[in-house]
């Protein structure tokens, strides 16, 4: 079975977990300060977006308090020290997580019905609901390398609503990109994203030449 080096117990493994956790927390901090707060003001860029915005906000503000709980979980539940050390909480924020994917899926849907956006937010709705059903039927069967695994795929795709906003503030691709194109987009990230973790999970397997 494919161990992963993002999983192994080595120093050299702690390192890449810190360096990968601060790079993805700098580009949450980013995303917020360039694309999120902005629309507190009338800024002119976002100002049709900031208009959606307010008419979405009985759906947009469950789907986006899931999206938080579940981008927030992730780090902590990924944490070797506090799983050995506070087993149930691991799991009560485990099933928060699953509920947070669930929830935050089905109002994106809905935020995207009747919008050509729909097909690409309905993949990566999909993509995020089976890569964490997997997560969770994999911890209650105990395969424990299955269920890391899988939570990694899911939260790549849980991710991608952070490193899909990080080009917003490049005009050619707010203003020209276009709706369908935007779709396109949006699942271009979400298997761009899955592809790279698969990629971690086996890179030992991809680089180890067998005698």
């Amino acid at each position: 079975m494919p161990t992963s080096t993002l999983l192994a117990p080595s120093s050299a493994g702690s390192r890449f977990k810190t360096i990968l956790w601060v790079s993805l927390g700098l580009t949450v901090l980013f995303v917020f300060i360039t694309s999120e707060l902005l629309l507190i003001t009338d800024y002119p860029m976002y100002h049709a977006y900031r208009l959606q915005v307010i008419a979405d906000r009985h759906l947009l503000i469950p789907h986006t308090l899931a999206g938080i709980f579940a981008l927030l979980i992730g780090p902590i539940n990924f944490s070797s020290r506090i799983r050995e050390r506070h087993l149930q909480l691991h799991r009560i924020l485990g099933r928060i997580y699953v509920i947070s994917v669930f929830v935050g899926s089905f109002t994106g849907i809905a935020l995207a019905a009747g919008r050509p956006g729909l097909p690409g937010t309905s993949m990566q709705a999909a993509a995020w609901m089976v890569c964490t059903t997997a997560a969770f039927i994999t911890a209650r069967n105990r395969q424990i390398t299955q269920h890391r695994q899988w939570m990694a795929r899911s939260y790549a795709v849980t991710f991608t609503f952070v490193s899909s906003r990080v080009l917003n503030l490049w005009p050619r691709y707010w203003s020209h990109l276009g709706d369908v194109l935007s779709a396109v987009g949006v699942i271009a990230f979400t298997l761009a994203s899955l592809l790279i973790v698969e990629l971690g999970l086996n890179w030992r397997e991809l680089t180890t030449r067998r005698n």
